[in-house]
């Protein structure tokens, strides 16, 4: 009974050890970046392109790991350009190109068994010398179909055009007749957009070399084209753009001092008419200010005015009312003299009339002396004596006369009473004592 649980036991065990053996002999494992080649005993080949499993039976099949990275070659070519004189005779340029090519295994399954015999079949060293060869080839050919200003100008169709159809006369003469419409398609694809020349030539002329190796062409980078003219060019380019950038740099430089100076006259302006309109604005308030100074000195002198007028009004009023009332004073007291010497006038006259006679010859004594002699000097310094004719004789009338006229005079002394008068100096003087037939008559 043991001995036959066991051998189940061990049969399942055995199953489980070997499975894995036996899975790992028929099934190999494909890495990611690899392409793994199975050949049947039949000729039947099959491709496994990794990551995956591939079956592989131990003495039927034959098989093979090729690595399916992308190649990538760095290629330096130095040959001359296909430039030529004014005159149409050959001119080449020396020039120098560095580039770096991208290549990878084919896509179909033809590709990948012909990149395995002919390529990876080969030592790695050898690989890429042979891609070297294969695309500094090209590159040769290439220069020397274009001319120095191509190999420095992204597009010209028309060279493009031209070298290609020599290409194809080339490949046409040789036989292949596909390789001719491939040419075709490389300048078509050119003119519709291709932007280096030098690669797309390269290209087109390595294609078919890289086809027979099983081999696709992925890109190419030009990295540099150089040549003792574009070095001369680049350097009168930079001596130019230097030149260039001065000349600029001295226009902005002329163009900020302009604009700086257009600012700064800007500035002095806004300030000038600034100042100006400060000075008319101190000039507008000096006349406001002289007119409001004026306006007050005229209130003031019209006030004054006014006030003088009124206190003048006022002193002429006053003066007319002391004027009025000294008048109204001194007639008042001329009034009142005149009433007292009327009065005594009226008084002497009622007493004089009152006393008649009697006073007039008292007075007529008291003035005799005095009288005498005033009518002694006014009779000695008379110069005639004028004799009237009449009934009474001269003397007697001139007698007369003289009493009449001393009554006169006396009774005038009466009045007043003052004493006699003298005459004046000039009827003193004169002493005329003028006797008419009426009688004698003494001036004064």
């Amino acid at each position: 009974m043991p001995s036959n649980i066991l051998l189940p036991v061990g049969v399942v065990v055995g199953v489980i050890l070997l499975t894995p053996i036996v899975v790992n002999a028929f099934l190999k494992d494909v890495e990611a970046g690899e392409i793994r080649l199975v050949s049947w005993l039949n000729g039947k080949l099959k491709i496994f392109r990794g990551p995956c499993k591939a079956v592989v039976v131990p003495v039927f099949t034959v098989s093979r790991v090729i690595p399916a990275q992308a190649i990538n070659v760095d290629i330096e070519i130095t040959d001359q350009t296909a430039d030529l004189d004014p005159n149409g005779f050959p001119a080449p340029v020396k020039v120098t190109v560095r580039a770096s090519a991208i290549v990878s295994v084919g896509e179909d399954d033809a590709m990948v068994n012909t990149a395995a015999n002919k390529f990876f079949s080969k030592p790695p060293q050898e690989q890429l010398s042979t891609l070297t060869d294969v695309l500094s080839s090209a590159g040769r050919r290439a220069i020397n179909l274009l001319r120095h200003d191509q190999l420095f100008n992204s597009k010209s169709s028309v060279a493009v055009k031209s070298l290609a159809r020599e290409a194809s006369d080339e490949q046409v003469s040789e036989g292949t007749g596909t390789a001719v419409t491939t040419t075709a398609g490389t300048a078509l694809t050119l003119d519709q957009g291709e932007d280096d020349e030098l690669a797309v030539i390269i290209k087109e002329a390595c294609s078919r070399e890289l086809l027979d190796l099983g081999l696709s062409f992925n890109s190419l980078n030009i990295k540099a084209v150089l040549s003792e003219v574009a070095d001369a060019r680049r350097r009168e380019s930079a001596a130019r753009a230097e030149a260039s950038a001065d000349v600029v740099q001295a226009q902005e430089q002329q163009r900020a001092r302009i604009a700086q100076l257009e600012a700064e006259e800007k500035i002095n302006d806004q300030e000038r008419a600034l100042k100006t309109q400060i000075a008319a604005n101190g000039a507008a308030i000096a006349r406001a200010e002289a007119e409001r100074q004026a306006a007050i000195r005229e209130q003031r002198e019209a006030e004054l005015r006014a006030s003088q007028i009124t206190q003048a009004q006022a002193d002429a009023d006053q003066n007319v009312i002391a004027l009025e009332a000294e008048g109204r004073a001194q007639a008042a007291h001329i009034r009142l003299v005149a009433e007292a010497e009327a009065e005594a006038i009226r008084e002497k006259a009622r007493a004089l009339q009152e006393a008649g006679q009697i006073y007039l010859e008292l007075r007529k004594l008291e003035l005799a002396p005095e009288l005498a002699q005033e009518v002694a000097n006014a009779l000695g310094k008379g110069q005639f004596i004028n004799f009237g004719s009449g009934a009474s004789s001269a003397a007697s009338s001139g007698s007369d006369d003289v009493m009449r006229v001393v009554q006169t005079l006396m009774a005038a002394q009466v009045i007043t009473g003052q004493g006699i008068r003298a005459p004046s100096g000039n009827d003193a003087s004169s002493g005329k004592v003028e006797v008419t037939s009426r009688g004698a008559k003494v001036p004064g």
